[in-house]
């Protein structure tokens, strides 16, 4: 019988707040975290809207001297790490390092880091290139310094996903508790994606937000007049804990893991299949992994990204997993607040999925305003839903056809 998985510590960084409460207050209040890109000159730029984090100081978190060897991305990744270390509360009882690793994804890593870099060698020739350039690149820095800086000697290594980074960290770090491979591990996921050449791309291929007079309202997840995601930065990621070693200690224990579902399309580079299949394959997956029959759920967190097709898609996947039930769910898209966070959407949901638990409140999905016919399901508009959640699905899709679901449970002794 494999061993069962809980969650011991919470931590997230966002553009609606840079911690748990914070973040969860500005979400159950609706809040936008969109603005005018502030990080660099986007006058010349098709899209000049995003979801900036506000008013983090690396050097609450990292030595100074330390943060320049690293790229943004592995500030945020370490921050929220951090902070799920430290309210877990391993670190005060002591804890077999062989036994505890870090495992969390990146969908682009140090492209910050790259542009900059790339402006050097350009500008100032190959020797002025920093000698820090590649670890700061690699998307598996932030796990490996994560390490480093709490004596983690078990499990260590990114997950690159794409948009499903975070989520597949989870679910990994899920089955390596499960299999005796750990016994606790922090995981989720980070990106500091904000920048030139990433606004540039995603907007050439058309798919971010052009509504740059209205950024608060952009991102508008199954809404009639979607037109692509609100580019977000920050990071998600949560202590995972095998459970008679979490009960040992006596940790507070926020909810259980208890499903994993991951698919692959099959299909298109950037496209999710026909019909949402891949993805309804991976909520199935981890509704059976979990032993839980689909009317057991109470609240799908969704990808809900704010595009024409994967909003429309992803409603046709719940519908093929869960059938009837469907219509009974509730399903909200957090994305309409904090934007896409690409590697890092995944693990910020699923803090906010176990809040939803916790808290007995689900998280709406702002901006809802012209309902599409083709998305016709329950997505808890434009205000937060006090009710009883006992299980959650979070879902995470990610170009190249990757898709992941992670189910979560109030945790019953």
């Amino acid at each position: 019988m494999s061993r069962r998985v809980v969650v011991t510590g919470l931590g997230v960084l966002t553009p609606l707040g840079l911690d748990v409460e914070s973040t969860w207050s500005a979400l159950l209040a609706g809040k936008s975290g969109a603005g005018t890109i502030s990080q660099f000159d986007a006058t010349d730029y098709a899209v000049r809207i995003a979801c900036e984090l506000k008013g983090f100081d690396v050097e609450n978190w990292i030595d100074k001297r330390e943060a320049r060897k690293m790229d943004a991305s592995v500030h945020y990744g370490v921050a929220a790490a951090l902070m799920a270390w430290n309210d877990s509360g391993l670190a005060d009882v002591g804890f077999d390092a062989r036994r505890v690793g870090a495992i969390i994804g990146s969908g682009v890593g140090g492209i910050q880091t790259l542009e900059n870099q790339h402006t050097v060698l350009m500008e100032k020739g190959p020797r002025r290139i920093s000698p820090f350039f590649i670890p700061m690149l690699i998307p598996d820095m932030s796990s490996g310094v994560v390490s480093i800086m709490l004596g983690l000697k078990g499990p260590n290594f990114a997950t690159v996903s794409a948009c499903a980074s975070g989520a597949h960290a989870i679910g990994t770090a899920y089955r390596a508790i499960q299999h005796g491979d750990a016994d606790a591990i922090v995981t989720g996921g980070t990106e500091a994606a904000v920048s030139p050449m990433s606004i540039g791309g995603f907007a050439s291929m058309r798919a971010i937000s052009s509504r740059n007079d209205e950024p608060e309202r952009a991102s508008r997840p199954f809404d009639a007049e979607r037109d692509g995601f609100v580019l977000g930065e920050g990071a998600g990621t949560v202590v995972l804990e095998e459970l008679e070693h979490a009960k040992k200690r006596g940790a507070t224990i926020y909810a259980e893991l208890v499903g994993y579902g991951a698919t692959g399309d099959a299909f298109h580079m950037t496209a999710p299949a026909p019909d949402g299949a891949g993805m309804a394959s991976a909520m199935a997956d981890a509704l059976a992994d979990a032993g839980l029959a689909p009317d057991a759920i109470q609240y799908v967190n969704a990808h809900g990204t704010s595009t024409p097709l994967n909003d429309k898609l992803e409603t046709a996947a719940i519908k093929a997993a869960f059938g009837a039930h469907a219509e009974k769910l509730a399903v909200s898209s957090t994305k309409s607040m904090t934007g896409h966070l690409l590697g890092a959407a995944g693990g910020v949901e699923f803090v906010f999925s176990v809040l939803a638990i916790g808290r007995s409140v689900i998280p709406p999905t702002i901006n809802y305003e012209n309902p599409d016919p083709e998305c016709d399901l329950d997505y808890v508009p434009n205000g937060p839903r006090e009710t009883d959640v006992s299980n959650v699905l979070s879902n995470s899709f990610g170009f190249g056809g990757h898709n992941c679901a992670l189910a979560v449970s109030r945790f019953e002794s």
